[in-house]
């Protein structure tokens, strides 16, 4: 339990400590109310998961509907990331200070809102604010989550349990959301992908004003404005780096700026937090093994899935000529694995060390990551071969991050939820940003190098070589027999290109595992209650 807070500074924001007795809670000290907190904060989190994927099946009609140029293409593509992951730090320190369920609910009514305007969308930049607006309110409701869940369930078993469901349905809200906007998007066009949203978040704001607890933690002083732009500098750049590493490759220089600023905008930014009595975000918190540890499991199980989703998807729609639908469908044994996995791993930390079970995830994740390579010709086996490949990895995210989120969160101090929920929220977004730039950029390099020479005139071979999604439109547009011995050939040098890919991630995974048996406590069990 957390101590009561000091009385705050004059200029302070900080509202009672978390410490005050609830009066939902029971005299056992469990609050009555917790399944159905967790009930809502899982419909909120399958909302704010699928949208973070359903863009991928209503871009090529929104594209065909209001022809948006090449630069504002990506701004639609990355800046809902950007706007989510440069806010992660600032939001859930402020849920810290203002409220959690206040956080939340405000971040919903702006989710409303954005949604809405991208219904009513008519031109690009309409699209571009939307997303932008998107971003700002996932970032207010993504930690208050876990900072909700953290504060509502007080008795362990049940915590690593919520935190499993939670574990699991962001993962299959992620596979979920091309399927739902695959079908969404055929009947009633792009917009209705955004639609989705509205009445859902009104749902989710009208339930979480009855049943939601407010929680603060105790803050005294002023809220830091310098740290606060500090950490958005940071973060923008370091997203933006990574993205634009995948875009254009090792050789462009704007990535490498972009990560320098990072690097320089973070750096002062910790160093700012170190000296603070009552910092922004609790640096100190990675000084802790097991919190490190689980952080980096969370970051890596999100670089070969971020990754696998990414490459597989490609593959399904390029080098099988699936429509984005019916490679959604496909990509479904990743979630099944992994929602199957999250539910039995709480069980499985009551009797085994959590050094243990989440060493065993990430072994499981490198041999779903290898299985491409130990079979280099799947396209010969056919799907099959790739949905085994897709429900081991799934298998192994699903305990990876179920473990590495009760550890993280066993870790941290009541008073310090909101920093950690923003930490791993960036692990999230990071991660699958990441596998997507360093292993999305190796299997391109590598397509490029297994393609034949080309009959075809310079400009057209350029674009060929420039992206598997570009041989595709290029073949499509050839037609007839040339487009199909174009297409059979772009797919035969990307099938050869991905599994090299895949076996880089296995690579990472199985360090992360290495590092897991090195660092955690051989005896540590998530078995104390520590809110």
């Amino acid at each position: 339990m957390s101590s009561p807070a000091a009385r705050p500074d004059a200029g302070s924001t900080a509202p009672p400590a978390e410490s005050r007795p609830d009066p939902g809670r029971s005299g056992s000290g469990l609050d009555p109310r917790r399944w159905v907190v967790l009930a809502i904060l899982s419909g909120s989190l399958l909302l704010i998961a699928m949208d973070t994927t359903v863009l991928n099946v209503a871009f090529p009609s929104l594209v065909s509907d209001l022809k948006p140029g090449s630069v504002e293409q990506l701004w639609i593509i990355d800046v809902y990331a950007l706007a989510l992951s440069g806010l992660l730090v600032t939001a859930g320190a402020l849920g810290d200070r203002l409220g959690r369920k206040r956080m939340l609910l405000t971040g919903f009514v702006l989710f409303a809102l954005a949604s809405l305007l991208a219904v009513l969308s008519t031109e690009a930049w309409h699209v571009i604010a939307a997303r932008a607006l998107l971003g700002v309110g996932g970032a207010a409701i993504m930690p208050s989550t876990l900072s909700i869940l953290r504060h509502v369930f007080t008795d362990a078993r049940e915590r690593a349990f919520a935190f499993a469901v939670w574990a699991a349905v962001f993962g299959g809200g992620m596979a979920l959301g091309p399927v739902v906007g695959g079908l969404l998007v055929e009947d009633f066009g792009w917009h209705s992908a955004f639609l989705l949203n509205i009445p859902v978040a009104a749902l989710v704001i009208a339930l979480g004003a009855r049943f939601l607890p407010e929680s603060y933690a105790p803050r005294s002083g002023r809220w830091d404005w310098w740290g606060v732009g500090q950490s958005i500098v940071g973060m923008l750049a370091l997203a933006g780096g990574i993205k634009q590493l995948g875009k254009s490759g090792f050789a462009d220089p704007l990535p490498w700026a972009l990560l320098a600023l990072a690097t320089l905008a973070l750096t002062v930014f910790v160093r700012r937090q170190l000296r603070l009595q009552n910092p922004l975000l609790q640096v100190r918190l990675f000084a802790n093994q097991a919190f490190s540890v689980a952080a980096t499991a969370i970051f890596l199980g999100m670089v070969g899935m971020g990754a696998v989703l990414f490459l597989v998807t490609q593959w399904l729609q390029y080098g099988q000529n699936y429509t984005p639908f019916e490679a959604g469908i496909r990509l479904l044994p990743a979630s099944l694995g992994l929602v199957l996995t999250s539910m039995v791993t709480p069980a499985l930390m009551q009797r085994f060390p959590i050094r243990h079970i989440l060493g065993i995830g990430l072994l499981v994740m490198t041999a779903g990551l290898a299985m491409p390579w130990t079979v280099q010709r799947f396209a010969d086996i056919g799907y099959p071969a790739v949905a085994v490949a897709l429900a081991v990895l799934g298998m192994g995210v699903g305990v990876a991050t179920t473990v590495a989120s009760v550890t993280l969160m066993a870790a941290t101090p009541a008073d310090e939820v909101g920093g950690a929920a923003a930490v791993e929220e960036t692990c999230y977004e990071l991660g699958a940003a990441l596998g997507v730039a360093i292993l999305g950029s190796l299997a391109t390099a590598l397509y490029r190098a297994g393609l034949p020479a080309l009959d075809l005139d310079g400009g057209t071979a350029a674009s060929v070589r420039d992206s598997v999604g570009e041989a595709a439109h290029v073949a499509h547009a050839l037609g007839g027999d040339a487009g199909r011995t174009l297409l059979d050939t772009v797919a035969a040098a990307y099938t050869t290109a991905i599994t090299p890919a895949f076996l880089a991630g296995a690579v990472l995974t199985l360090g992360a595992a290495a590092v897991t048996w090195a660092w955690i406590p051989r005896d540590l069990r998530p078995t104390e209650n520590t809110h």
